[in-house]
């Protein structure tokens, strides 16, 4: 699959572990994109040994959609009849729709206090409270992408990593930018209808850059 015309490189889907290596220590991710905006790459910004689950749902937010890479692991009957018959829907990890059938909001689980990485290179434009029924849980981290300026990246469930400051450079797949955090008791989360656990994650989405709100 090519994304970039016919001089991009081939993305290739590579093998999330079983959940056991869970248990194994873990540092940044090795580079993966799991999802593509256009021509920006949206890489795995959890360790694959500490990933639960991945998956997509919609949001009114003004967020952009995503292109997910992978396979669905929920598809309905008449969309895997149709893969069979014209192909696609292949990859070697597995994501699921959590509503809908839109792909707004990437949600990439992992158990409360696991590393976050950023999913791009560029460069953070925006810290804030990230507000849930009237209540501050976290951050919101906003990155403004090197390959793709009039966009931004922003995370959200996490804690912003204490060394990180508006202005930082960070590097995709390299630079800690916190730790999801444990919202089990606040909310529902889907994601936890594929998990072993409550469904904890990291929130992604792309905006355009001037539909950011201030803090």
């Amino acid at each position: 699959m090519t994304a970039f015309g016919q001089s991009a490189p081939e993305i290739v889907p590579q093998t999330l572990p079983p959940p056991a290596s869970r248990m194994l220590p873990a540092g940044p991710p090795a580079p993966m994109t799991v999802a593509l905006h256009g021509g920006l790459r949206i890489q795995l910004p959890i360790s694959q040994g500490r990933v639960t689950a991945i998956g997509y749902h919609s949001t009114s937010d003004g967020a952009l959609a995503l292109s997910p890479l992978g396979r669905q692991g929920n598809e309905g009957a008449l969309v895997r009849l149709a893969h069979k018959i014209f192909g696609g829907g292949h990859g070697r990890f597995v994501y699921y729709q959590l509503n809908g059938g839109e792909t707004d909001v990437l949600d990439v689980g992992a158990a409360p206090g696991t590393d976050v990485y950023a999913p791009v290179d560029g460069t953070v434009t925006g810290i804030s409270d990230f507000v849930l029924n009237g209540q501050v849980y976290g951050s919101r981290i906003d990155i403004q992408p090197s390959a793709a300026p009039s966009l931004v990246v922003s995370l959200t469930q996490l804690t912003a990593d204490p060394a990180l400051t508006v202005g930082s450079t960070v590097a995709a797949s390299s630079t800690k930018i916190g730790r999801v955090i444990d919202l089990s008791g606040v909310e529902r989360q889907a994601l936890a209808r594929f998990t072993q656990d409550a469904g904890n994650h990291v929130a992604l989405v792309v905006r355009p850059a001037a539909t950011v709100a201030l803090p």
